[in-house]
């Protein structure tokens, strides 16, 4: 080891106890982005920028670690918390943790923007690989309807509810009125369980038996339900529920 590096531990210290005007460039979030590019920065530095600045004797960067450790380390996590909860937790005001939250939706708007949009919807994973990204971690729930074209491709997402699921919210009327007006071919209707277990509820199953019976009345077909929990969901054209 050279005479001159600092060893991890110390050089921690040094970050924790300095602000970052402070430190070495070398050393800056803004300037390491710069020079080497954001894929480089951990993700504390990042959240450290998006800060902007520290406060009560704690730098950005420590700011940043302490969200972070707020959220277990992860992203997901951080986005799915209310902001007063980020505020009260994550040592940061209102108006950072707002910025915060839009810059997590700012990335996962952008991963959404990375899929194909003209590839085919061709079964139930398809509508996760669409819809999870943005769904599986809300707090809430939101129930869409995905309209297709006469080639199942995605020609589009309607936010029909946010909120319980039941059959007095999601009415035929709410549902059917834009794939009527879009010359729907098809519908695939797609909501998420906050709990992240995405086994159907009474619910679920009576509004999907409603909005089936409507779509054959308007020659919409229902091709699918999908119930995306974490990492995991129940199709109901796979489990024989349609």
């Amino acid at each position: 080891m050279s005479g001159n590096a600092d060893p991890p531990s110390l050089r921690s210290g040094l970050t924790h106890s300095l602000t970052i005007r402070e430190l070495p460039r070398s050393d800056r979030p803004r300037e390491r982005l710069v020079d080497l590019g954001a894929h480089a920065l951990s993700t504390a530095e990042l959240l450290a920028i998006v800060v902007g600045s520290g406060g009560r004797g704690r730098s950005a960067l420590r700011i940043g670690e302490e969200i972070l450790g707020f959220a277990q380390g992860s992203l997901r996590r951080l986005a799915s918390r209310p902001v007063t909860e980020v505020t009260r937790h994550g040592g940061v005001g209102r108006a950072r943790a707002v910025v915060i939250h839009a810059a997590l939706e700012l990335g996962r708007r952008m991963a959404l923007e990375a899929r194909d949009e003209a590839a085919p919807i061709r079964s139930p994973r398809d509508v996760v690989a669409h819809f999870a990204p943005r769904l599986e971690d809300l707090p809430v729930e939101e129930f869409h309807v995905a309209v297709l074209d006469a080639q199942h491709r995605l020609e589009r997402d309607i936010t029909v509810t946010r909120g319980i699921l039941n059959s007095s919210l999601v009415h035929p009327r709410e549902v059917f009125r834009e794939a009527i007006a879009e010359r729907a071919a098809a519908i695939i209707l797609v909501h998420n369980h906050p709990s992240g277990d995405p086994s159907p509820s009474s619910d679920d199953r009576n509004v999907t038996d409603q909005l089936v019976a409507a779509g054959r009345l308007l020659d919409i077909p229902v091709h699918d339900h999908v119930i995306i929990g974490r990492g995991r969901y129940t199709s109901f054209a796979e489990a024989g529920l349609l």
